[in-house]
């Protein structure tokens, strides 16, 4: 567990055995514990692990924070509270319902990973109804001894929050301001279904205006250069974007598009890092769904078939 601020810290989950790739936020006080992305199920042992070496025992967690539902993020949610029913959640309204009844957020992901969905993620439990908060965004909500403004943020998906703790600075923002380790090349997660760039755009504004001194992202970790990350994030994601419009030009069929793409974001990625790094990025943000996200945002603005 490493420290961010007075009663706040974070765990790297070692998704899949790899460092740097699944962080979970931690916030404490003495009225309770928050827990921001617990991450999956495959992790929650580490999870455990991690929060004993800081002396946090189940009893203490009272809040789950999600910035939003997917499973890298949220899968273990129901798990926990199935075993320790005092937790409470808190997640954007379109992502409740899918919470209370994972049924067609599991389907949609079976369809990307298929038989590597309990390897990758393990088990994604509902969560009951009585165990959930709705948010909108624009709420202060009171958990871990600190009070979050929550912004609605979508981009990244469309029930995506994020949460500024005015006390420290702090911003945790899951996948808004994208996959960064240690300060490297800034990537913008487009996985389907529901990237929008308009929207992204806004929500970069909106936690800039928080003027945070820190950005938390769930892969990976803290970012303090606040606004060249947000810059660099928009300048990645423009790109990104603009080549994958190109490619729907182009002659082969979507799954060749795709695999140009993930050939070109890899030596885009190599030309900033060694392998090892690059293979990280890949293992969080896997680059094969990357322009399926992007082309659908295209075929829908332009209408295209």
């Amino acid at each position: 567990m490493t420290t961010l601020s007075q009663g706040l810290s974070w765990i790297d989950l070692r998704f899949q055995g790899r460092s740097n790739v699944i962080a979970a936020a931690i916030a404490e006080s003495a009225s309770g514990v928050a827990i921001i992305d617990p991450g999956p199920t495959s992790c929650l042992e580490t999870l455990e692990l991690g929060l004993q070496a800081r002396g946090i025992r189940w009893p203490d967690v009272r809040h789950i924070l999600l910035t939003h539902i997917h499973l890298d993020h949220a899968g273990a949610s129901g798990t926990i509270v199935r075993e320790h029913p005092h937790v409470t959640v808190a997640v954007h309204e379109r992502g409740a319902r899918h919470m209370i009844d994972p049924t067609r957020l599991l389907d949609s992901a079976t369809r990307l990973y298929g038989d590597q969905m309990d390897r990758l993620w393990g088990e994604f439990a509902p969560v009951p109804t009585n165990r959930l908060v709705s948010l909108a965004g624009g709420e202060r909500f009171e958990a871990g001894g600190r009070i979050f403004n929550v912004a609605y943020t979508p981009g990244h998906a469309s029930h995506h929050v994020s949460f500024f703790d005015a006390s420290s600075g702090v911003a945790f923002v899951g996948d808004t301001a994208g996959v960064c380790v240690d300060g490297g090349y800034v990537l913008a997660p487009t996985p389907p279904p529901d990237v929008d760039l308009e929207l992204w755009a806004t929500s970069l504004e909106t936690i800039l205006a928080w003027s945070p001194s820190t950005l938390f992202l769930t892969h990976f970790g803290p970012s303090m250069r606040v606004r060249d990350h947000c810059a660099e994030l928009s300048d990645h994601l423009r790109q990104a974007a603009e080549r994958v419009r190109a490619s729907l030009g182009e002659p082969g069929t979507d799954e060749e598009r795709s695999v140009r793409f993930e050939a070109w974001l890899r030596q885009e990625l190599q030309r900033h890092m060694n392998d090892s790094r690059v293979q990280e990025y890949i293992v969080a943000a896997a680059f094969r769904y990357l322009w399926i996200g992007l082309a659908r945002y295209w075929r829908k603005k332009l209408s295209l078939s």
